[in-house]
C-alpha cells in the first residue's frame, strides 16, 4: 500500500495539500520538519511531497540524507521560490539516484497535484500487473538465482554464437503519421540466463574494446533485416548506434559501402546515430570518417543532442543530417517550461541547419501534441510502441496503417 509523505514547515500549506491528496490516498503523513520524516521508514511504493525551504533543514539536505540512505520512494519536489531552482534540484536529485515524478512551483493547483497522484498510483499498480518484458531488470540471475555477471570472452562468444538479435522501436512522421524509420536496439538472449537487455552488456563492451566487432554485428543483422524488408516491398530505414571506437578505423567507410552494395541497399537507408561525447576524441579522424560516409550516401544523426557541452561546434563541424533531440528534455516538456524551451530552441537549429529533428521519450498524448505545434518531424517513444522483433513491428505497422 503507498503512502503519502508531505514535508512542507508551512502548517496551512500542508494541511491543504493533505485535504486535497486524502481522495487519492488513504494514509497520509505531515511532517513539518524534515529532521522528523527523515526517521521514518521508507518502501518504494511510497511518494514524498517535498518542500524546498524549509528553516531547520532545506529540502536540498533532505534530498542528500534521502540519497544516502537509498531511498526507492517517488519524489515530487515543490517550491514558490524559483523554476529554476526546482529545476536543479531534481537534477540533484537524479544525480543522487533518486526518483523525480515531478517538480510543482506554489501555489500548487489541486487539480494539477491531484491528477498527478492518480497517475502515479497508476502507473505504480500497472506495473505490478505486467510482466515487464521490456524494462530490463537490476540483476540476472539463472534458475539457481546465482547472479550472472557476463565477462567480455562471454560477450565475445554471443556474438560468434549468433546469440544476439534486434528489436525495432518505430519512429513516426509527425506530419503524415505513417512510418519514418526504425532504431535497432540489441539483445543477447542467452541460451541459459534468458533475454539479456543492452545496459547489461553494452558498457562491459565498450570497456573491453568489444564493442567494435559488436557494433559490426550489429549493422550487419540490420542490413540483412532491410534487405529482407526491401525483398517483401518494404523500403525501412534503419538507424544503428555506434560508438567512438567505430569511428577511428578509415576503413569504415568503405567496408560499409561494400556491405550495402552487397545487399543491393540504398546506402540512404541505413542512418548511423552518435552521441556528442563518441566525437570528443580524436576529431579529426572522425571528421574524416563521417565525412565520407556522407559522400557514400549514409545518413549521420547526433543522438542524445543537447546534453553535452560541444554541441554547437560539433553541429558546425559534421554534416549530421538528423538531429535527436535527448528524451530527458521530451518527457518533461509538458510540465516544464524550461525543457519545453530547450525542446523548441533544438528543433529551430535543427530546422534552420537543414537536419531532419527526431523527439525521442513521447510516452502520452499531450507531449506528442506539443511536439507537433513545434513541427517537430519525427517522434519515438512507448506513446507509439515498444521495442519491437521484426515480424511485430511489421503487424504494427499494418494495423497503424489499416493494411
Amino acid at each position: 500500500m503507498s503512502k503519502l509523505f508531505i514535508v512542507d514547515d508551512d502548517l496551512l500549506t500542508s494541511e491543504l495539500l493533505a485535504s486535497a491528496a486524502e481522495i487519492v490516498f488513504t494514509e497520509i503523513a505531515v511532517f513539518n520538519d524534515a529532521r522528523e520524516f527523515l526517521e521514518q521508514s521508507l518502501s518504494a511504493d511510497d511518494i514524498i511531497l517535498l518542500d524546498l525551504q524549509m528553516p531547520t533543514l532545506d529540502g536540498v539536505e533532505t534530498i542528500r540524507k534521502l540519497s544516502q540512505k537509498n531511498c526507492q520512494a517517488t519524489l515530487i519536489l515543490m517550491s514558490g521560490y524559483d523554476a529554476g531552482v526546482l529545476r536543479s534540484a531534481e537534477e540533484l536529485a537524479k544525480d543522487h539516484g533518486l526518483t523525480v515524478a515531478a517538480n510543482l512551483s506554489k501555489p500548487i493547483g489541486i487539480k494539477k497535484l491531484t491528477d498527478l497522484l492518480s497517475g502515479l498510483l497508476s502507473k505504480q499498480d500497472l506495473n505490478q500487473s505486467q510482466n515487464p518484458t521490456e524494462i530490463p531488470s537490476p540483476s540476472i540471475t539463472d534458475e539457481t538465482n546465482a547472479p550472472f555477471t557476463p565477462t567480455a570472452d562471454d560477450l565475445t562468444r554471443a556474438i560468434d554464437e549468433k546469440q544476439l538479435l534486434l528489436y525495432y522501436q518505430p519512429q513516426v512522421d509527425l506530419t503524415t503519421n505513417a512510418l519514418s524509420g526504425v532504431e535497432a536496439l540489441v539483445r543477447w538472449q542467452h541460451p541459459e540466463h534468458g533475454m539479456i537487455y543492452p545496459d547489461s552488456f553494452i558498457p562491459l563492451a565498450e570497456q573491453s574494446g568489444v564493442i567494435v566487432r559488436l557494433t559490426s554485428a550489429v549493422i550487419d543483422m540490420a542490413v540483412n533485416q532491410s534487405a529482407l524488408w526491401q525483398a517483401q516491398g518494404k523500403h525501412i530505414k534503419i538507424s544503428v548506434n555506434i560508438s567512438a571506437q567505430n569511428i577511428t578505423s578509415l576503413l569504415m567507410p568503405e567496408q560499409l559501402k561494400s556491405l550495402v552494395k552487397l545487399n543491393q541497399l540504398d546506402p540512404a537507408m541505413l542512418m548511423l546515430e552518435m552521441t556528442e561525447s563518441a566525437l570528443m576524441g580524436e576529431i579529426t579522424t572522425s571528421l574524416d570518417i563521417l565525412t565520407r560516409l556522407r559522400l557514400k550516401g549514409f545518413q549521420l544523426s547526433i543522438d542524445d543532442f543537447g546534453t553535452g557541452f560541444s554541441s554547437l561546434s560539433q553541429l558546425h563541424r559534421i554534416p549530421f543530417t538528423e538531429l535527436k533531440v535527448d528524451q530527458s528534455f521530451v518527457m518533461d516538456m509538458v510540465n516544464d517550461p524550461q525543457s519545453c524551451a530547450i525542446v523548441e530552441t533544438c528543433i529551430m537549429l535543427g530546422h534552420k541547419l537543414n537536419m531532419a529533428v527526431v523527439a525521442e521519450g513521447i510516452e502520452d498524448a499531450q507531449t506528442l501534441k506539443r511536439l507537433k505545434q513545434l513541427n517537430c518531424d519525427i517522434g519515438q517513444g512507448y506513446h507509439f510502441a515498444k521495442p519491437l522483433s521484426p515480424e511485430n513491428l511489421i503487424k504494427w505497422q499494418a494495423n497503424r496503417e489499416g493494411v
